[in-house]
């Protein structure tokens, strides 16, 4: 069943590539903010650990080299959402392909509010990736370029789907961890600047007519 457009519900997405610091801030979004933080394959995890019918799909799924059906995850996630006591969400790199994003949209039936991209340069990547990755022999310079070569390109059209929408804030995500999550702030301000215009004009209160200048990052 599709969730009912809730201003109560508030869902985001963060992104970005593989050494972006998407993770790092995530999880000082979380504790920032009040978000529940939601992974994709955290709670594929979960699904197989809890030993059920469906987890031993998935299991069987992955041990065939075959990926999860887009489907299968979006109810995963939307089970968690419908059981949490939560009104807040941060999913956590998904959707990450075009197919992840319409299977999202077609079961759950509600867009993100509002998508964080952290903008980074390949060379940074490879290094931050690199670094925290040392004496991981599967990790080296052209293995780091492929998986961010594979990033792109499945998460291209969702990033450019979403910014078509007005819905994407781009993080400059250069420098270090504070540094960047000071850039984040201002997105949740100006999406607070939007919903409080939003539900002014809904209501009818003059103060809409006050302009809200919201400017993305």
């Amino acid at each position: 069943m599709k969730m009912q457009r809730n201003y109560a519900n508030r869902i985001f997405v963060l992104s970005g590539g593989p050494g972006s610091g998407k993770g790092s801030q995530c999880a000082r979004m979380v504790e920032t903010f009040g978000f529940t933080h939601l992974s994709a394959g955290d709670l594929l995890r979960k699904a197989i650990s809890s030993n059920s019918e469906n987890g031993a799909m998935i299991l069987n799924t992955i041990k065939e080299g075959k990926i999860v059906p887009s489907e299968v995850t979006v109810k995963l996630i939307l089970k968690a959402i419908e059981s949490s006591e939560n009104d807040r969400f941060l999913f956590d790199g998904f959707p990450r392909s075009e197919e992840n994003r319409m299977a999202y949209e077609r079961v759950v039936g509600i867009e993100p509010d509002f998508v964080l991209f952290f903008d980074c340069p390949e060379e940074e990547m490879v290094k931050r990736v690199l670094n925290r990755n040392q004496g991981r022999v599967d990790d080296n310079i052209d293995t780091v370029k492929e998986r961010l070569k594979v990033f792109t390109a499945l998460n291209l059209p969702v990033i450019e789907y979403y910014s078509e929408k007005g819905k994407l804030y781009k993080i400059d995500a250069t420098g270090t961890e504070d540094e960047i999550f000071e850039r984040v702030r201002p997105a949740f301000a100006a999406w607070r600047l939007q919903k409080l215009s939003l539900i002014l004009s809904k209501s009818g209160d003059p103060r809409t007519h006050t302009s809200l200048q919201v400017n993305k990052i």
